[in-house]
């Protein structure tokens, strides 16, 4: 078996993650019956750490009580952050974006056993956004040469669909064939495209629609020019060598959320959970084999 270090050099060489801040740690995971703490983690599902952690922390708190442990929180900056977490053996549990979930698995083996639903939907799109008065009769033909934000490496809709697409689809380079820049967070894309900072950016409709709702965006402040197809949701996923046992309460705790109970353990709009496997994300697999970030596990 790998050992963290090792795990951990593995996921940075692979999918390319080299400015995460997270160390390593070894250690000895124990039986289920043995554990008294587990450590949670979540990605940057909010503007900043904080907002994330506080706005999770009750469904991590409700999965705590469950299996009858006490839990560690952690919320990243990045969505490589959670990635590189999981893969260097620093979480038990984690709610993580399905590319940085994929990255983990490839390097390591971690399984999901659940996919969130949002408004009862265990999917959501990948978009670009563009300045409302940006000229695009067809896309991406007439954006040659203007700006574009793509978020971190770790992101799916941010990052790894949008390159996928323009690969496979579009059949450009988006380094060459736009003025381009990679790194940042969701939000700060919508910000600034609304302030004019850029032409376009990257996103998902999930975020869009929180930010307009919340009212840290305005709707016109810019306006959807792209739309992926269908993408598999947030993975929640155990390391390789969890407790079978513990794999299993996880996935039945979650997946037994009423839209009820969500209402009070869960942000808006999320109404519970799915069970998932690692084929759910089959096809965040294959868009990374194709942008060459990972390879085809054995």
């Amino acid at each position: 078996m790998k050992s963290p270090r090792s795990s951990r050099r593995r996921l940075l060489l692979t999918a390319g993650l080299a400015t995460a801040s997270l160390s390593a740690a070894r250690f000895l995971r124990p039986a289920l019956a043995q554990t008294k703490r587990l450590r949670f983690g979540v990605g940057p599902l909010l503007p900043t750490p904080d907002d994330t952690k506080k706005a999770y922390t009750p469904i991590f708190a409700y999965l705590a009580k469950q299996l009858g442990v006490d839990f560690d929180l952690t919320a990243t900056n990045d969505w490589a952050g959670i990635a590189v977490a999981m893969g260097s053996g620093q979480l038990d549990v984690a709610w993580m974006g399905p590319w940085g979930y994929v990255i983990a698995n490839n390097a390591t083996g971690c399984q999901a056993v659940a996919t969130a639903k949002y408004d009862e939907k265990p999917l959501y799109y990948a978009i670009i956004i563009a300045r409302p008065d940006l000229q695009v009769a067809k896309f991406p033909d007439n954006t040659k040469g203007r700006s574009i934000s793509f978020a971190d490496v770790g992101s799916t809709s941010g990052w790894l669909i949008p390159t996928y697409y323009a690969k496979e689809v579009w059949k450009i380079d988006p380094k060459t064939f736009w003025k381009y820049s990679e790194g940042a967070t969701h939000p700060a894309n919508e910000i600034a495209v609304g302030a004019g900072q850029v032409d376009m950016a990257t996103d998902f409709d999930r975020n869009r629609n929180a930010m307009i709702e919340s009212g840290r965006i305005k709707p016109d402040a810019s306006k959807v020019i792209w739309t992926s197809e269908p993408l598999p949701n947030d993975a929640i996923a155990l390391p390789a060598d969890a407790p079978k046992e513990l794999m299993s309460e996880v996935q039945k705790i979650l997946t037994d959320i009423t839209v009820d109970q969500a209402k009070t353990l869960l942000p808006t709009h999320y109404t519970g959970f799915v069970a998932a496997t690692h084929a759910t994300y089959e096809p965040i697999v294959k868009a990374g084999i194709a942008v060459g970030k990972i390879t085809q596990r054995g």
